[in-house]
């Protein structure tokens, strides 16, 4: 298979987990004699420092013409400190992802069992759990109008949403729930806001096409005490944009790093796939940065274009570096390795797939791990 991927580095420790996340796709190519093309655009704090504006026309352009768009991290401190600045770095993301049509962001969260002791749960409380929460990403509070009154003593941000919107990610959360354990938990704050009401009349009509799964109804509150009680209760998460960034971020700690995240933001043409951490930026050049999370964004993607045998030799790769100890000092303060040598670690192991020896020493020096 061909396919022509935008490569949207970003800001921070972007462009260095991003590296090693195309890295896997490269040997992925290889072994599988896939060509994969890439081709790389600005964005963010970057961009604005080069253009002037944190998502240039050239760049959506770029993610246009492609099949779809590998994307870092996006964010810088500088910008952060003026609450009145007209321009900032996350603009890009949120522009991106409205030019693109990006409706559903999908986010696995997966506690490895080789990972419970780096998970803040009691290792009995953590195992198990395995959500994918879909978060609506095209409406909300996010994208409603917005503004300050003429003395600027009182702000506004308005929250809207159509049967429309609601339906085309409950359409997809209910088939993912379907493969899953066909449960479906929909949380919401529907016993204060009118959209939340909107949500679950739209979603409790809409279940009755999907006899064969659950539906449960949830306050936020009570989700956000429930991921921390009883994690594994859940299966599929269905919620609002705002709602879905607060409790998403809540159920990726329990993973014991966020550096060993992906997620996926779909739509009904185009696609993006990232790892759920920030830039870091005190990280940035460091070599410390967990690129785990990008490289599976990576394997997300293959997923995506239904290269599953792929995706699986890069998620097999990755497991075989955590059982290993080969990581980042997130996860291994004691012996940690470079982003730089996880990335060559699971490259190879992604194109020698029967290799069963391996010279410890000799991956921390950087070289092969073929005996």
């Amino acid at each position: 298979m061909k396919l022509n991927i935008a490569v949207l580095s970003g800001d921070g420790i972007g462009p260095e987990v991003t590296e090693q996340a195309v890295k896997a796709l490269d040997a992925v190519a290889e072994y599988y004699l896939h060509d994969f093309v890439f081709k790389e655009a600005l964005v963010g704090a970057t961009a604005i420092e080069k253009t002037g504006t944190p998502l240039p026309k050239k760049t959506i352009a770029i993610c246009k013409e492609c099949d779809t768009v590998l994307f870092g991290a996006i964010g810088d401190p500088k910008f952060d400190n003026d609450p009145r600045t007209k321009i900032y770095p996350e603009q890009g993301l949120l522009g991106l992802r409205n030019e693109l049509n990006l409706y559903a962001n999908i986010r696995p969260v997966i506690v490895y069992n080789y990972l419970l002791n780096n998970s803040p749960l009691k290792p009995q409380n953590a195992r198990g759990t395995n959500i994918l929460i879909y978060r609506e990403l095209s409406a909300g509070l996010f994208y409603g109008e917005k503004g300050f009154n003429e003395n600027e003593q009182q702000a506004y941000d308005a929250c809207t949403y159509t049967v429309a919107q609601i339906e085309r990610i409950a359409h997809d959360a209910f088939k993912a729930a379907q493969g899953r354990k066909k449960k479906l938990t929909l949380v919401d704050k529907s016993n204060v806001l009118e959209t939340s009401r909107l949500w679950r009349r739209t979603v409790m009509a809409m279940a009755k096409l999907y006899p064969n799964v659950a539906v449960e109804l949830m306050y936020v509150d009570q989700a956000a005490a429930k991921i921390i009680l009883n994690p594994k209760s859940f299966d599929v998460i269905l919620t609002a944009n705002l709602i879905g960034d607060f409790i998403s971020e809540e159920a990726s700690a329990l993973v014991g790093s966020k550096g060993i995240m992906a997620s996926a933001s779909l739509g009904e043409k185009y696609s993006l796939f990232e790892p759920i951490h920030g830039s870091y930026p005190v990280a940035t050049n460091k070599g410390i940065a967990n690129p785990i999370g990008a490289i599976l964004s990576a394997a997300m993607l293959l997923e995506h274009f239904n290269l599953l045998d792929e995706a699986e030799a890069i998620k097999r790769s990755i497991t075989k570096a955590m059982e290993l100890n080969l990581t980042t000092p997130d996860l291994n303060k004691q012996k940690p390795l470079s982003t730089e040598k996880i990335g060559d670690f699971i490259a190879d192991y992604i194109c020698n797939p029967d290799l069963t020896n391996f010279n410890i020493e000799n991956i921390y020096l950087g070289q092969s791990t073929i005996i």
